[in-house]
């Protein structure tokens, strides 16, 4: 792996999983990690392993994204890199959802991914350079029973991270839609006996997301998908 050409990263929807596993591989590289979350209480053991910045935010809020943004240049600089992992799953079947639980979800998983890539090329564009990475799942790609809402939030984060590749990426600004196919491994949920490797480790995808901070701009990756080798297509 080449070195790492940012210094400041900022991950919007910090939990457990993914995001954690990121700002602990990226703080041991010397990165300046900033965390979003809704609920900053749970990330007091990350904070303290990582050094990072907690900041408690509602990421389908305009005027909290917009003050995080402010909040993260005030007391860090700007970051390099902006990672979106928010999303507000919802399961239902669609004559019984409640329709502002589902506008809730949408503007969660879809607006507050916009509101992140708002923020992060308003800063990036001066500079030329930055990378805006956003996480996509399963859904993002197909639609599954009593998941319409997040189906509906996730294509459309898709869409979003295709048309700011192509209008950021001539600019300098590297983005990608990271396609998580598969569970992610954790410890209520670890891997069956008899199915070993069949989840996602957080840790390997987070080295997944530092390898695409790592391309050269001649070969950057639009999408990357990831999946247990195990899995059968």
């Amino acid at each position: 792996m080449k070195d790492l050409p940012f210094r400041r990263v900022l991950i919007i929807g910090t939990g457990p999983g993914i995001s954690s596993s990121l700002a602990r591989c990226l703080s041991s590289l010397g990165v300046v990690v900033s965390v979003g979350a809704r609920n900053t209480e749970k990330l007091q053991q990350l904070v303290e392993e990582t050094g990072a910045r907690a900041y408690q935010v509602d990421a389908a809020s305009p005027e909290d994204m917009a003050a995080l943004f402010d909040r993260v240049a005030l007391d860090t600089g700007d970051p390099d890199v902006v990672v979106f992992n928010a999303a507000a799953p919802l399961r239902g079947t669609l004559d019984q959802l409640d329709p502002l639980e589902v506008q809730r979800s949408i503007a969660t998983t879809a607006f507050g991914g916009f509101l992140a890539v708002h923020h992060a090329a308003k800063r990036m564009l001066p500079l030329g350079r930055g990378a805006i990475l956003l996480t996509g799942n399963t859904a993002s790609i197909k639609g599954f029973p009593n998941s319409a809402t997040f189906a509906m939030g996730k294509f459309a984060l898709r869409g979003l991270a295709q048309s700011a590749a192509r209008e950021l990426g001539p600019k300098g600004i590297h983005v990608a839609h990271v396609v998580v196919d598969g569970f992610i491994r954790s410890a209520s949920r670890p891997d069956p006996e008899d199915s070993p490797d069949s989840t996602l480790d957080p840790g390997d995808i987070a080295q997944s997301y530092v390898d695409l901070m790592c391309q050269p701009r001649s070969a950057w990756t639009d999408e990357l998908v990831l999946r247990p080798w195990v899995e059968r297509f």
